[in-house]
């Protein structure tokens, strides 16, 4: 077993040297954590204390305030922070020469790293900010007109919800609303709900791989294969799923597909990745301009301007810190983090756990609520009495706290809430 500080060593090495790209880009970490009992399940892993405490000292987390909202946005191990930093002040020292003509020259490199732990082409790949905009860039770039239809629920994200309302006040498309009954442990209703909703007018189908609301993961490609049997194109928001999940994205049959790399790659703040299946590159238009907006280069969809080359370089490092860790791994701990405090709270009185405790239909994201109690309120008191972050949701028919732990937790932390939730369920009954 490789030693912690041979660990951290090996880490810290892709920020430790020069500049040279892409070199920088290349360095790999993967072997220190994947050579800690090579042969043990993923599942058997999730419990060793040992290594995610090992894990947990990558991270600078608050000793003091218990941060379960990495549903919004993860942060970053210390490797990622330092190649933040690092690459901040080099382009300071002279930018418009070192962000231009040195750390721009990266992203290609960068490009291949997304693209094989993506598991598709380096040239259906584009860089960007989030998942908002990767997917509004496709959602205003396809080619639709006045009476197309779209298919989406209710309980997307607010973010593409408006754009499609824009394109439909603009263009004058047709939204087809869906209002799903959530949690949900059958794929045949999930499925049957998207296809009774299909016409032949139908062009878009839009899934969120991972409802944000209640962590309801959706079973993607079995919606495409139906959708695309009727020449239906799908649009799939992973915001929540990529570097997750244990997937890559061509297993979804999606043509489209967008995620923001801040979430569980834990890559800098506002970076994000698109993906565009290659034939349909030339079908979608760049959102700002291009010279060839209409063109069948991904990079047309990169034309941003000056943006943060530091954060964008520094993904490299967040890919880096994933491969070591690995996927599975990464996904059956969170998986067992959220089924640890979830199973201890659903059996406290007045306590309603609304996320299924399967993986295949859930993984770290769970809502749960309290009798008599609003979803602000429990938060509120989650916060200012226990110093423990969540978030309240209140969308469509969901209404409840959402929990969502991460790595860098361990099981002391969540018995930390456990004990909060039962303590305002109990002091719920005696006002």
């Amino acid at each position: 077993m490789s030693t912690r500080r041979s660990f951290i060593r090996h880490l810290g090495s892709a920020v430790a040297g020069t500049f040279a790209l892409p070199a920088f880009l290349e360095k790999a970490v993967a072997q220190p954590l994947q050579s800690y009992r090579p042969d043990a399940s993923p599942l058997q892993l999730a419990q060793d204390e040992d290594f995610w405490n090992w894990v947990k000292t990558e991270y600078t987390a608050s000793p003091n305030l218990l941060n379960l909202n990495n549903g919004g946005v993860c942060p970053q191990p210390k490797t990622v922070q330092d190649a933040h930093i690092r690459f901040y002040q080099y382009a300071n020292e002279a930018p418009s020469y070192y962000m231009w003509r040195i750390l721009d020259q990266g992203r290609e490199a960068l490009r291949t790293k997304l693209a094989d732990l993506a598991g598709c082409s380096a040239e259906e790949i584009a860089i960007n900010r989030n998942a908002t905009e990767g997917l509004n860039t496709v959602i205003f770039g396809l080619n639709l007109k006045a009476g197309d239809e779209v298919v989406l629920t209710k309980q997307d994200y607010p973010n593409m919800i408006n754009a499609w309302k824009q394109r439909e006040k603009r263009d004058g498309i047709k939204l087809v609303w869906i209002d799903l009954e959530l949690p949900s442990e059958n794929d045949d209703y999930l499925v049957e709900k998207y296809v009774k909703a299909f016409t032949s007018k139908t062009k878009i189908v839009h899934v969120t791989q991972l409802i944000n609301w209640v962590g309801q993961i959706m079973p993607v490609r079995k919606i495409a294969d139906i959708a695309h049997q009727r020449g239906i194109e799908v649009i799939a928001d992973g915001a929540h799923t990529f570097a997750l999940l244990d997937f890559k994205i061509p297993d979804l049959g999606c043509d489209y597909f967008a995620t923001s790399l801040h979430k569980w790659l834990g890559a800098p703040f506002g970076s994000g990745m698109m993906y565009i299946r290659k034939e349909k590159i030339k079908n979608v238009w760049a959102l700002l301009s291009n010279n060839e907006p209409d063109g069948p280069d991904i990079r047309k969809f990169e034309s941003l301007g000056t943006r943060s080359f530091a954060s964008e370089m520094a993904i490299g490092t967040a890919v880096d810190f994933q491969l070591a860790l690995g996927t599975a791994r990464k996904q059956a701990r969170v998986q067992y983090l959220k089924n640890y405090w979830a199973e201890r709270v659903r059996d406290i009185p007045g306590v309603h756990l609304h996320t299924s405790l399967k993986p295949e239909f859930a993984c770290g994201v769970a809502l749960f609520s309290i009798d008599g109690l609003k979803a602000g309120e429990v938060e509120s008191q989650l916060l200012s009495q226990y110093k423990i972050h969540t978030s309240p949701i209140e969308w469509e028919r969901i209404k409840g706290v959402r929990v969502t732990p991460n790595v860098y937790h361990t099981p002391k932390d969540l018995d930390r809430l456990v004990t909060a939730v039962e303590q305002i369920a109990k002091g719920r009954k005696r006002s």
